[in-house]
C-alpha cells in the first residue's frame, strides 16, 4: 500500500474507494456515455431502521439530514462535492471549501448555505490500493 496525492475532490474522493468511478467512467465512456458523479454531503441526526411491512422490509435512513444530502447531490455538478455548512465546519482544518451562497432546496424552507468541497489542505496524503 503506498499513497499518492490525488488531483481534485472527486478524485481523492475515488481514491477512498479504491479508484472504482474513475474505472467505471472509463467503461462506459468505451461505450459512447458519459457517466457523471457529484456528491452531496451532510451530517446530523436521522432516524435508521427497517422500513416497510410484512414481505417488504428495507433497511434504510429518514429525517431533515437525508433530504438535504440528497438535495446537494442534486444541485452538484459533475465532480463536484458539495457540504453542508455543518459539514465545512466540522472538517474545516481538512479541507478547502468554497462558499457558493444559499441554496433554495425542494423540501427545505429556508435556503441553506452550501460549500464545494476543493479538495484536501496542505500535504494531506490518500492512501492508494
Amino acid at each position: 500500500m503506498g499513497s499518492a496525492r490525488a488531483t481534485g475532490p472527486l478524485n481523492r474522493l475515488c481514491a477512498l474507494e479504491g479508484g472504482r468511478v474513475e474505472e467505471q467512467r472509463v467503461g462506459w465512456r468505451k461505450r459512447g456515455w458519459d457517466l457523471a458523479l457529484g456528491v452531496g454531503i451532510a451530517q446530523g441526526y436521522a432516524t435508521i431502521g427497517a422500513i416497510g411491512f410484512e414481505g417488504r422490509w428495507d433497511y434504510g435512513a429518514i429525517g431533515t439530514v437525508t433530504n438535504l444530502a440528497a438535495r446537494l447531490c442534486g444541485e452538484a455538478k459533475s465532480e463536484q462535492i458539495l457540504v453542508s455548512s455543518r459539514v465545512a465546519t466540522a472538517v474545516e482544518g481538512l479541507i478547502e471549501a468554497e462558499a457558493i451562497g444559499p441554496l433554495a432546496l425542494r423540501g427545505i424552507l429556508k435556503p441553506v448555505p452550501a460549500f464545494s468541497a476543493l479538495g484536501l489542505k496542505g500535504d494531506l496524503r490518500l492512501p492508494v490500493t
